[in-house]
C-alpha cells in the first residue's frame, strides 16, 4: 500500500441500511392498507348496488300491480276511480303505490269507445337519498 492508508475492502457498514428497511416497511404497510380499504369500499358498493337492483325490481312489480288493479277496476265498472293509494302485501308492503285513471269517450263510426289512461307510481324511501326507488307505468286501454 502506498501512503499507509487504510485498504478499501468493499464491505459497508451494515447499520447504514437500517433506515432504508424502515422506510420500505412503512411504504408496504401504507400500500397494503390502501388496497384493503379499496377492497372494502368496492365490496360495500357492490352490496348496495345489488340491494338497489332488488328494490328497483320490487318497485316495478308494485307499479305493475297498481296498473293491473286499475285496469280491472276500470273495465269492471266502466269508469275511472279517483286517484287511489294501494296497500300491497308481502315484500311489496313497504311501497307507496298510487293509481290514477283518466277516461275519455270517442265516437268512431256508430260506436262510442272509451279510452282509459292509467298511471301507476310505486315509490319507497326518501327522495334525494341513496335508498330511494321509484317506478312508474302507464297503460292505455280502449273499451
Amino acid at each position: 500500500h502506498k501512503g499507509g492508508g487504510r485498504a478499501e475492502s468493499g464491505i459497508r457498514n451494515p447499520g447504514s441500511s437500517k433506515g432504508f428497511s424502515l422506510v420500505s416497511a412503512i411504504f408496504l404497510l401504507v400500500v397494503i392498507a390502501a388496497l384493503g380499504t379499496f377492497a372494502v369500499t368496492l365490496s360495500t358498493t357492490q352490496h348496495q348496488s345489488a340491494a338497489l337492483d332488488v328494490m328497483g325490481a320490487r318497485a316495478y312489480q308494485a307499479s305493475r300491480a297498481g296498473i293491473e288493479w286499475g285496469a280491472y277496476q276500470a273495465l269492471q265498472s266502466s269508469s275511472c276511480l279517483p286517484a287511489t293509494p294501494l296497500a300491497l302485501p308481502g315484500t311489496l308492503s313497504g311501497f307507496n303505490v298510487n293509481v290514477q285513471c283518466v277516461n275519455t269517450a270517442h265516437s268512431e263510426a256508430a260506436a262510442t269507445i272509451t279510452i282509459y289512461q292509467l298511471t301507476s307510481t310505486a315509490m319507497q324511501g326518501t327522495v334525494a337519498t341513496p335508498n330511494y326507488v321509484e317506478r312508474q307505468m302507464a297503460v292505455t286501454i280502449a273499451k
